[in-house]
């Protein structure tokens, strides 16, 4: 699992079920409230799925998928090394030199990109044909975020629900004094699932896969950038410097220190 997911999810449950036990609330208690969980759990997850035509919730394993695992998306300072390396042979012995280099690229976008430059395709169209399969992307990605945040949008609001029945089941034995302080208990368990779904669960994970979204995209920007200088036959130090924009100030560092050592 992606650290951040596991370290997050592992702090967020210990804290909350930490506080649980201080208020001296058993979380058994909690996990055996079946009809507040139910109508919380179902309500929420049917009201989303209702949301978005059913291929999107088919698809939930990857989305969730892409939540909790580490991203396979290179480092951006290994793809600028990459660059480089091809701008220097292409620069030496022309584009169609790359040829072979370009079946060696595992990423298939960037292996597409280089194909085109070497083909020979007009730079305004191998500059729209990408741009245009990154907007796709983001339109792909943004299916899975919507879902995922208005499943933590729905999720308190069925957890009120679950409150509500609760708090009728115990009008329904006002004459039975002795079960109304566990009838209310209990009818305040379906708010704090709704609440700790959203908040917990469903609303990071939609921000998760926004910023992984934002990542993804960053990195085809680079390559797109990459590729253009390549056919434009642009200088290998002056692409280099152009694309450390897209690396934090720290991987720069790392950068010129092994360019350092490598040309020492």
């Amino acid at each position: 699992m992606e650290k951040g997911t596991l370290v997050g999810l592992i702090i967020c449950v210990v804290g909350v079920f930490a506080s649980v036990i201080l208020h001296g609330i058993s979380p058994v208690f909690l996990f055996m409230e079946f009809g507040s969980i139910i109508v919380v759990v179902a309500g929420s997850l049917g009201a989303t799925i209702t949301s978005f035509p059913f291929e999107v919730t088919q698809n939930l394993g990857k989305i969730i998928g892409k939540v909790t695992k580490a991203p396979e998306t290179p480092s951006a300072a290994e793809t600028i090394t990459t660059i480089v390396h091809l701008t220097n042979r292409a620069r030496a012995e022309g584009l169609l030199a790359l040829e072979e280099e370009a079946k060696k690229i595992e990423d298939p976008f960037f292996r597409k990109g280089l194909e085109l430059a070497v083909d020979g395709t007009d730079p305004d169209a191998l500059k729209k044909t990408l741009n245009s399969e990154i907007i796709a992307m983001k339109e792909r990605h943004k299916l899975g975020i919507q879902w995922t945040e208005k499943a933590g949008i729905y999720a308190p609001t069925f957890g009120i629900i679950g409150a509500v029945f609760g708090l009728i089941g115990t009008m329904g034995h006002l004459s039975q004094p002795e079960k109304i302080g566990e009838g209310i208990a209990g009818a305040f368990v379906a708010t704090f699932w709704g609440v700790f779904l959203a908040n917990g669960v469903w609303l990071p994970f939609s921000n998760k896969l926004k910023q992984n979204s934002a990542n993804e995209v960053a990195h085809k920007a680079l390559i797109v950038e990459g590729v253009m200088a390549i056919q434009a036959g642009v200088s290998p130090r002056i692409v280099e410097e152009m694309l450390k924009s897209h690396v934090p100030p720290s991987q720069r560092e790392e950068m010129d220190a092994a360019s350092g050592k490598a040309a020492a």
